[in-house]
């Protein structure tokens, strides 16, 4: 047992694996630690649109929700531009201060706000708006209060003690919130596909690269540089249609949400599993086994600034900027579109495209840079076998 225990130990593997288990920890520690700290210090970050119709008290509610609130405020659009923003991700809430808010907040009825929430967008968006939402909601009815009971004891001041009672109480709550959805995710499930398809996609590239990078290795002797590469991508190539076709087939079979169909939703996987796939395998063509360190950095990396799991907006200046080179921040916009609604993939699509380019060069320029061992010949190869 001591000498199998020792043999077993001088293994280059068994030292790569100690070696591997370790540096998942230290990366992904050091990563999400510096990734997600401070985030709640960046939430001014985040932008709201005020959309304000109503000319009598509108101005003084915008004014006070650009002194207090903790968010950014955009204000001088219509509801169309609004809501265009919406959809872009630009803005994460509208506020809509309706025509007819003045006169209903000064007589016996109601009052709304209009808030739109766009819930194609990290689960973490949609809590902070509500909440603000209700913030907003409850400071402008203080406000209403105030300035309705105002008028009432002005006007009627006179009012028996049953009749002031009834006033007050009718005072009592002017304004409400009317929060209104776009794009509505259908439960937390629904919510983490994005997160799990870009994960597995992941992984699993890093896992097809590595195993294509040892059988490459071993058609060494046999086959030449520039063959093993043809033959590697073209397979890779192949794969990313029939895993993604499998993934988007089980999301549909567990009844995922998809707003724009099956065929969109497989068509933009395989896009990006095709992209991530030649971005793992770039990392082997150009450092070899070793640049598995590099993808499970990559990966780590990805997951923290792509927006798949906290809003982007959130992040520190440094993962916001290295999220726009990787390609998982792409795919998770491109998701949130095909998935649950958007404004559609294009400009995440060609992203994509566009590091997939990248990778392929890098590929065939390391290929053409790495020398060919002698080949065996077919009766060598025959004799030894």
């Amino acid at each position: 047992m001591a000498q199998a225990f020792k043999a077993f130990l001088k293994l280059p593997t068994t030292k790569v694996g100690i070696l591997t288990a370790i540096v998942f920890q230290l990366i992904f520690t050091v990563v999400w630690m510096t990734g997600y700290s401070g985030m709640t210090d960046r939430v001014d970050r985040l932008n709201i649109a005020i959309v304000n119709e109503d000319q009598a008290l509108g101005g003084t509610i915008v004014d006070q929700l650009k002194q207090n609130l903790p968010v950014g405020v955009k204000t001088d659009m219509s509801l169309a531009d609004a809501q265009d923003m919406l959809q872009q991700r630009k803005v994460q809430m509208i506020v809509q201060i309706p025509s007819d808010f003045s006169s209903k907040a000064k007589s016996q009825d109601t009052a709304s706000i209009h808030y739109f929430v766009n819930e194609s967008n990290p689960v973490m968006i949609k809590n902070m708006m509500t909440s603000i939402a209700d913030g907003i909601t409850s400071s402008v009815n203080k406000q209403a209060v105030t300035n309705g009971m105002a008028g009432v004891l002005a006007s009627q001041a006179k009012l028996p003690e049953a009749a002031a009672q009834n006033a007050a109480s009718a005072l009592s709550q002017r304004v409400v919130s009317d929060v209104q959805s776009v794009n509505t995710v259908q439960g937390m499930n629904n919510q983490m596909v994005p997160m799990m398809m870009v994960l597995a996609s992941y992984v699993g590239a890093m896992i097809m690269g590595q195993n294509f990078q040892i059988s490459s290795k071993a058609m060494g002797a046999r086959f030449g540089r520039w063959p093993r590469m043809a033959v590697r991508l073209i397979v890779t190539a192949a794969s990313s249609v029939v895993v993604s076709l499998v993934g988007t087939s089980l999301v549909a079979a567990f009844g995922g949400q998809m707003a724009h169909g099956f065929i969109a939703l497989w068509a933009f996987q395989a896009l990006f599993l095709l992209t991530f796939m030649f971005v793992a395998q770039m990392f082997l063509f150009l450092f070899d086994m070793a640049g598995m360190l590099f993808n499970i950095l990559v990966l780590s990396v990805q997951l923290v600034s792509s927006g798949a799991m906290m809003p982007r907006e959130l992040l520190p200046d440094f993962y916001q900027a290295i999220g726009r080179i990787f390609p998982a921040t792409y795919a998770v916009e491109g998701l949130m579109d095909t998935l649950f609604g958007g404004t559609g993939v294009g400009q995440s699509a060609l992203a994509l495209t566009l590091i997939f380019l990248a990778a392929l060069a890098l590929i065939v320029i390391s290929t053409a840079l790495r020398r060919d061992k002698a080949p065996v010949s077919p009766v060598v190869a025959a004799a030894e076998a």
